[in-house]
């Protein structure tokens, strides 16, 4: 293999680094599988090439090294030109959307394609601005075409990471954490926006993968599952890509019978050669990877049975298939508990359990948090980024803080407690003296009680996982907003300046900072509902906030005695926003300007719908 040195790209998010002696970066990359895969050099060839070239051409590795560094400098020493951003931006990142949009399969560009589901709930916020139908086609096609290929699990439930292949058939079989948060609340929005309960299905099938197979002792979710497991357990270290996940068509015989063995080859497009699209390594010979080729309707007129049994006789194949491989040696799964990964799921358990009516995600969300607190925040508040077998470390960066604070927030407006509340707001406190750059505006990604290193940089591009500083300014705006901080809404508006050019140039690239700005450019809404909790009322006065897509909104609950007392430390302006005579009242506000008090439920109906674009197509 023939090493060619390149500097490595920053915001490319290097997992894998190699360093001169002296510290100084010169080659690496997001990610090396362990073999050559795919036509990409796998870890064992590039280890070679490195080593090779470290040896014969050491000269030039230095040399790249002060490049790079130099590079690095320059970045983290420029200043913006400071564009006024306008809602033009917006408009500009949705035409570069379009300009890569793959018609037949959905998603962006080429493969391999990535799911980018903070990508997809950008484009539900440009259609519910402007109303074109085509960004929401957009939305629709993607999930859907991503839901039935190979790319998603149609066994567990739960994404791969990405798709080797445009037709999102042939995934890589290693399944991230933040992608199951990410997506579920793509799903979710999704769900929101349409009203189609294919998306709230598929949302609840992604959390219960997460509560069942990624949730830790401790109630924290960990990490990752391996794309590799053992395929034959007489050989345990052999393993090959996605040995867990895929069939050959005699092993659904033995295991469902001939008549169901055929109804499920039809549905999950089972061959009995294999159906892998391309498969350059010939790693799925003869093996089938599940996706949906038709749907259950298809399968009901082929087979001439009533939809209803051909359901039931899915089901049951399903579950047979499943509690089966569960039997295989499962993949190694990363134990790892992340800060900032778990307030992403965090984050996204608490938004599902109020718009899926689900109180278990509530409780995981609610565990989960309280895990980090508990060992994930040093005696003096400082967060922690890591956890693993009882020893917390690293100091917290910007994404961690940025993230669970989100978490935080999305879990507030789950369970109106006002302790959640407080903390969001003291972490966000926390999180400007931290990471915040006086001088350019924007947030470092290390804070400065950090090991020194040679740049202290920030980082904006939104790629596989949002950046600390597109979510930082999200939750400026929601804790600002909230507790009437204008300095964090401040804070905000500082940083969208300081990264105006870099985002004038390719706003697509920043799809979850344009979210942020998004909902700074308005209109955007406080909404509070006064009343006790228990009320039925009052539930169902929530429950029609969250049956809407309305994203650019916070929202309050004002109970009445010592609860309300709390809250209103927090939440100044909730002292005028009361119960009146005693019934639940609902207050839809902007900028603190509030619409006459609401007591009649359908009437809060038809005041939030003024504020939506629910479609049924």
């Amino acid at each position: 293999m023939v090493i060619i040195i390149i500097p490595v790209i920053p915001f490319l998010r290097p997992a894998t680094l190699f360093l001169t002696p002296d510290l100084k970066p010169f080659f690496g990359g997001t990610y090396f599988p362990p073999d050559d895969r795919w036509g990409r050099p796998g870890l064992k060839t590039v280890l070679l090439g490195v080593a090779d070239a470290w040896k014969n051409r050491r000269q030039e590795l230095l040399k790249t090294g002060e490049s790079l560094i130099q590079a690095l400098q320059a970045q983290a020493a420029r200043t913006s030109a400071n564009i006024l951003l306008t809602e033009s931006v917006l408009n500009q990142a949705y035409r570069q959307f379009v300009a890569t949009y793959d018609d037949h399969h959905g998603g962006f560009g080429s493969e391999p394609k990535f799911p980018m589901g903070h990508g997809l709930s950008f484009l539900l916020r440009i259609w519910k601005r402007t109303g074109d139908p085509q960004a929401l086609k957009m939305v629709k096609q993607t999930l859907e075409s991503m839901a039935a290929g190979g790319m998603y699990d149609q066994l567990g439930g739960g994404f791969h990471r990405y798709s080797t292949d445009p037709a999102w058939r042939v995934p890589h079989f290693e399944k991230m954490l933040y992608d199951q948060a990410l997506l579920a609340q793509a799903y979710l929005e999704a769900y929101q926006a349409t009203r189609d309960e294919a998306y709230a299905s598929l949302a609840r099938e992604i959390f219960e993968y997460l509560l069942r197979d990624m949730t830790s002792p401790e109630g924290a979710f960990t990490c990752a599952e391996d794309a590799d497991s053992v395929e034959d357990a007489a050989h345990p270290q052999e393993k090959k890509e996605g040995a867990f996940y895929v069939w050959t068509s005699n092993q659904l015989q033995e295991l469902l019978g001939a008549e169901k063995a055929k109804l499920i080859a039809y549905l999950y497009g089972v061959e009995p050669g294999g159906n892998a699209l391309s498969d350059p390594q010939g790693e799925f010979q003869g093996k089938n990877i599940l996706y949906r080729a038709h749907t259950w309707k298809e399968a009901a007129q082929k087979f001439k049975q009533s939809e209803s049994q051909v359901q039931q006789w899915i089901a049951e194949s399903k579950q047979v298939l499943l509690e089966a491989r569960n039997k295989r040696p499962r993949p190694h799964r990363d134990d790892k508990i992340l800060t900032d990964w778990n307030g992403l799921t965090i984050a996204s358990l608490a938004f599902g359990s109020r718009v899926l009516e689900e109180p278990r995600y509530q409780e995981a969300a609610l565990g989960a948090s309280h895990f980090i607190l508990e060992k994930l925040v040093r005696e003096d508040g400082r967060l922690l980024h890591r956890y693993r077998e009882g020893e917390s470390g690293i100091l917290g960066n910007l994404e961690d803080y940025a993230f669970f604070i989100q978490g935080l927030l999305d879990l507030y407006e789950a369970t109106f407690e006002s302790p959640v509340l407080e903390k969001a707001k003291r972490l966000t406190t926390e999180m400007v003296r931290l990471f915040w750059d006086e001088k350019g505006g924007g947030f470092f990604m290390i804070g400065f009680d950090a090991q020194r290193l040679l740049v202290r940089q920030k980082e904006l591009y939104d790629g596989a996982i949002p950046s600390g500083n597109s979510v930082a300014a999200s939750v400026l705006l929601r804790v600002g907003r909230l507790t009437m901080e204008k300095s964090f809404e401040e804070k905000a508006q500082t940083l969208f300046k300081g990264f105006s050019e870099e985002i004038s140039q390719h706003p697509s690239a920043y799809p979850q900072l344009l979210q942020a700005f998004d909902f700074a450019l308005g209109p955007s809404y406080e909404i509070v509902i006064a009343g006790a909790s228990a009320d039925p009322v009052t539930q169902e006065m929530i429950r029609a906030v969250y049956q809407r897509f309305l994203p650019n909104k916070v929202v309050a609950l004002h109970p009445p005695g010592k609860e309300g007392a709390a809250i209103e430390i927090l939440i100044p302006f909730l002292k005028e926003q009361k119960a009146l005579h005693g019934k639940p009242t609902a207050y839809v506000c902007q900028n603190y300007a509030c619409d006459l008090p609401i007591t009649d439920l359908e009437e809060l109906r038809r005041n939030l719908t003024k504020t939506v674009k629910v479609s049924h197509e």
